[in-house]
């Protein structure tokens, strides 16, 4: 579901930043509102679970590959806004240092998979959740129908991105210059593993999570109230729910390298070199046998998919021989960046908190 460079027309990825930094800007000032010590550790803390959930790849219909986001659990925990700035965070971690999804395309890929996954997950788990108490089983299921449909919505809008290319975007001889499905293709290949598989999984995550929490911390369930300050004698309790949101974070981070046993790229997300080997012929043939595959990598696509050179890319440092070490250093690159980045900032909130007392 990381649209690469490349896939998508200048004129598209330019719209898409354009709605992506409306979402960005809405959500910047809501979490303004109920700007708090706890905001931080808590966002940091999701955007690493989300970067980490994200690196077990699963094996999907045809012979592609695709994850889960943790989308459902983030809203349900940090509120539509506060997920928003969580998974965008992930995913531009991703792009810069890892070449996940592309530098041009990363609007759109956080219009699809931040903004319209958390806000449809916030949607969808305050209607079937309704009023029921934070401890009941009704909030797990509600929690595994919004990891659900929130991950199919966003790759729907991620097909359809897709798909309008060829009919929008082509050069002087007819042929596409970006993406070359046409919808018929693009919508089948994202939504058939999608709603199988990879939406399963998000589900899973999703309810297991939020029983994880009612059984440790219901507390954190009161979506974006979880990030209003604590009264003076539950802080230690705050901190003590953060720190085991890291620990499982860590644990599932020293699994990573299971995430690339998963063979096959994700629909979409071949690289222009892939293209001129022929990847994804075969998924969509399956899906549209008269469609024949193009006969050769399209013109803008191979130009702008040279626009950013990650210095980790595919998550393999080049000094690591090894591709499973190398998938957990990524790891643990990542999620201590997130965890420094969040202790940091706590000290630095403190200091200025201190010297506002004194003064």
């Amino acid at each position: 579901m990381h649209i690469p460079d490349g896939y998508l027309s200048p004129s598209t990825c330019a719209t898409l930043y354009a709605f992506a930094a409306a979402g960005w800007y809405a959500a910047v000032r809501r979490i303004r509102r109920v700007w708090a010590t706890r905001t931080i550790p808590l966002i940091s803390v999701f955007a690493a679970f989300s970067f980490v959930i994200m690196m077990f790849n699963i094996p999907l219909p045809g012979g592609t590959s695709g994850h889960a986001v943790g989308i459902g659990v983030a809203t349900i925990v940090l509120g539509p806004w506060g997920s928003i700035l969580a998974i965008s965070i992930a995913l531009a971690i991703q792009a810069l240092f890892f070449g996940d999804g592309g530098i041009t395309t990363l609007g759109a890929n956080c219009f699809n998979m931040a903004i319209i996954g958390s806000l449809t997950a916030w949607g969808v788990y305050q209607l079937v959740a309704a009023n029921s108490k934070l401890g009941s089983r009704r909030r797990a299921a509600a929690a595994a129908v919004a990891g659900y449909i929130s991950i199919n919505a966003a790759a729907l809008a991620t097909a359809f991105e897709f798909g309008i290319q060829p009919i929008l975007f082509r050069d002087a001889t007819g042929a596409p210059l970006y993406a070359p499905y046409p919808l018929h293709i693009a919508i089948p290949a994202m939504m058939i593993g999608h709603s199988t598989i990879a939406g399963l999984a998000e589900a899973a995550i999703s309810a297991g999570l939020v029983s994880y929490l009612q059984a440790t911390d219901v507390g954190l369930l009161r979506g974006g109230k979880s990030l209003i300050p604590e009264p003076l004698p539950n802080v230690l309790q705050a901190q003590r729910s953060e720190g085991r949101l890291w620990l499982a974070t860590v644990l599932l981070m020293l699994l990573t390298p299971l995430g690339i046993l998963a063979a096959g790229t994700a629909w979409g997300e071949w690289s222009a070199k892939e293209l001129q080997k022929g990847r994804g012929s075969v998924q969509v043939t399956g899906i549209s046998p008269d469609h024949a595959p193009p006969s050769s990598v399209p013109a803008g696509l191979q130009k702008l998919s040279t626009v950013w050179t990650a210095p980790f890319p595919g998550y393999a440092p080049g000094f690591v021989k090894h591709p499973a070490l190398g998938y957990l250093l990524s790891a643990m690159f990542v999620v201590g960046l997130f965890l420094l980045a969040s202790r940091l900032t706590m000290t630095i909130r403190k200091r200025w908190r201190e010297r506002e007392l004194r003064a």
